[in-house]
């Protein structure tokens, strides 16, 4: 679980090689300086800078951006180098802010080199400083840790660089924004381990950690935490976070030490370098030159629609939008930008309930002890002494219980009004099945970041939903759970109503997922042992998007199987050897789907373990599954297939509240996406579908 750090806290650190990704809103120069183990700066020669970008164990971005990328090698420092620190500062001139008050808060997160977030920090309090040491990361009885220490300098880089004991601070201040100001080098894409099949690539030919290089691979961790037997398991965690300031919606953290009072932590997936020919998205929250009130508007966004009306609560404050916008996030791209406004609401929701939880709680012991403390004394438990004194209990806990709900209600209007302009704006990836987008849709021409699996709410927070999304390709498989979810017996259907619905839920989410591919970019394959499912699993057949015809009995599991894990086992030795080229030309490129139907009957020994190899090895190569099966059906196999169930995301058919965040411990209900009744939107789309790939095929 990663660790929010707050002012001076401090975190061990389980790794060497580090990357530390920078998000503040507005242009920044980031940049480190090596010191001793006293905190003494060895020289100007060990000061990483955009003009000197490259020192022993250490790299940082060569220009002033939003968003930034810095390497760590705690390995490879020098042996007199004891302390490492981050700092930032603004850039001089008249296109951006001169302070960090007029910026969000710069958010800090250190991750591995596989992309697992290690601790975060957002330096909250800054006004008038114009740079900051944001983070110290030191060596104590050999291990390295990390402490926040968010000190801001109102002198800018020159009084920070000569507090960290420089002599010339301000000639190399001077340099550092002279090479700041020099036109940046171009920085060669990064290529996602996702990509490696199609373009031949390996791990030794992906651009090396540095300036606006991507992790290798970043995939958002699925969090494990609830998985186990006597918790609900994970729902999907979100990807390292992103600051957007709201003051609006700001709330305490329970039992987190001196939350922020104007700030909030949002988070949102990782940030890639911009496509080429787009360039990089300005922030969003930025002060215009010579002040003034803010521009929230999209800059390549042309419309003639009014905003929409503020959401009730309080005045808007000066500079603040009058509503909510649409894209309103960090982000390269659009769609990018949607995503982590998405996550963002997520911990919104999180963070108020959260609140709301804690406070009735505080609440309910301070009545209590109240009562207990007045009624101690057997003198005051007769007579009206006794009675004034649990009224007055009682009215102090439900004006503190009021007011925390006042809050709640007051986050839970903002959020619902930004739903209300997101919710259009999705593209169809991760949009609903009534929205409007879908009755445009064509075959896409590249693959989208991230996919809708269903919503997410929590009691205090009904009616509001927040979109479930999760990054593209697949970390995990699905399981589509067709036996009764922990609602109970008396809420759910009977078991054939069950499977029914849990087979109309995976032909949702593999009509979705082929619909957001492009043609041959994504394969499904569908086994049905016993014919169960034909009915239900029509659509995909009838409409010819399968990739082979359906397996039925003993045979047909087999087969595919062998054929699926024989693909795992050849492109895992082309990728470790180098030799992408050299595979058979019956192995293609595509992702492949697996839809196993009535599991486990039709599946011997061999099939269980080709199926559990499928779900541990598949989804690195390009191979996923899909489970529509009830847990009990499986209990002749004892505890051999509990691996299985552990390594698949479990979604449940109907309303159930089973997901678990390990953010704040909230258990999440779940609803499935459900095409509107009546409506021919499914097959509309996967005609569109079949069509694409007959001519693709051509």
């Amino acid at each position: 679980m990663t660790a929010e750090l707050v002012r001076g806290q401090n975190h061990p650190l389980n790794r060497t090689r580090l990357e530390i990704r920078v998000s503040v809103g507005g242009p920044v120069v980031a940049g480190a300086t090596l010191c001793d183990d006293e905190g003494g700066v060895l020289g100007t020669e060990w000061v990483a800078h955009p003009g000197a970008p490259c020192l022993p164990g250490l790299e940082v971005p060569r220009q002033a951006a939003p968003d930034h990328r810095l390497a760590l090698d705690l390995a490879a420092l020098p042996d007199p180098v004891g302390r490492v620190h981050v700092l930032l500062a603004l850039p001089p001139g008249a296109d951006g802010p001169v302070h960090f008050g007029a910026l969000p808060a710069p958010f800090l997160a250190l991750s591995g080199p596989d992309g697992t977030e290690l601790a975060s920090y957002t330096v909250t309090g800054l006004d008038a400083e114009s740079a900051v040491v944001a983070l110290e990361l030191y060596r104590r009885q050999g291990v390295w840790k990390v402490r926040a220490v968010g000190q801001g300098y109102a002198g800018g880089l020159v009084a920070l660089l000569a507090d960290q004991g420089l002599p010339q601070a301000a000639q190399l201040a001077a340099a550092i924004h002279e090479a700041v100001a020099r036109p940046a080098a171009p920085v060669p894409p990064h290529t996602s381990g996702a990509a490696r099949l199609r373009t031949g690539a390996t791990d030794n030919a992906t651009a090396p950690p540095g300036p606006g290089a991507g992790p290798a691979d970043t995939r958002p961790a699925t969090p494990r935490a609830g998985a186990g037997a006597s918790q609900p398991p994970a729902a999907p965690s979100p990807p390292p976070p992103v600051r957007r300031t709201r003051p609006e919606a700001a709330r305490p953290e329970p039992a987190r030490p001196e939350p922020a009072p104007s700030e909030q932590v949002r988070t949102a997936g990782p940030t890639d370098p911009a496509p080429a020919g787009e360039p990089p998205h300005p922030a969003a929250r930025t002060e215009p030159p010579g002040g003034g009130p803010i521009d929230y508007t999209h800059r390549g966004r042309t419309t003639d629609i009014p905003p929409p009306p503020a959401p009730p609560g309080p005045p808007a404050r000066p500079g603040e939008p009058a509503g909510p916008v649409a894209g309103d996030a960090t982000g390269w791209s659009l769609e990018e930008r949607l995503y982590n406004q998405v996550w963002g609401m997520f911990e919104d929701l999180a963070r108020s309930a959260s609140a709301y939880r804690s406070a009735v709680d505080f609440a309910d012991s301070r009545r209590e002890q109240e009562l207990d403390k007045a009624l101690s004394d057997p003198r005051s438990r007769i007579g009206g002494a006794g009675d004034k004194a649990r009224e007055a209990a009682r009215a102090k806990y439900t004006d503190l219980v009021g007011r925390a709900r006042a809050v709640l209600d007051r986050d839970l209007d903002q959020l619902t009004a930004e739903a209300a302009v997101v919710e259009p704006a999705l593209p169809a990836a991760c949009a609903s099945w009534d929205n409007p987008v879908w009755h445009a849709y064509r075959v896409p021409l590249e693959a989208p970041m991230a996919l809708r699996l269903g919503d997410l709410h929590l009691p205090e927070g009904d009616p509001l939903r927040i979109p479930m999304l999760v990054r593209l390709p697949l970390e995990r498989g699905l399981w589509i759970d067709s036996g009764r979810g922990s609602d109970g017996a008396a809420t759910a259907p009977d078991g054939e109503r069950l499977k029914r619905l849990a087979l109309d839920s995976a032909v949702g989410h593999t009509a979705r997922l082929l619909a957001v591919h492009p043609p041959g970019d994504f394969a499904v394959h569908l086994i049905d042992a016993a014919g169960a499912g034909a009915a239900a699993l029509a659509p995909l057949v009838d409409a010819g998007v399968l990739a082979a015809p359906v397996a039925r009995g003993g045979t047909g599991v087999a087969r595919t199987l062998g054929q699926l894990t024989r693909r795992v086992d050849l492109v895992q030795m082309a990728l470790r050897s180098e030799a992408v080229d050299s595979l058979p030309s019956d192995i293609d490129t595509a992702q492949h789907l697996l839809i196993v139907n009535d599991f486990p009957h039709g599946f011997d020994d061999r099939a269980v373990t080709q199926l559990r190899y499928l779900a541990d090895e598949g989804p690195d190569v390009g191979v996923h599954l899909m489970m529509v099966a009830d847990r009990d059906d499986a209990t002749a196999y004892g505890p051999l297939l509990d691996p299985l169930w552990r390594s698949l995301l479990r979604l449940t058919p109907v309303p159930d509240a089973h997901l678990a965040d390990p953010w704040v411990g909230h258990t999440w209900t779940y609803e499935p996406p459900r095409i509107p009744a009546g409506s021919a939107i499914l097959s509309e789309v996967l005609a569109q579908v079949a069509a694409g790939r007959r001519a693709w095929d051509r």
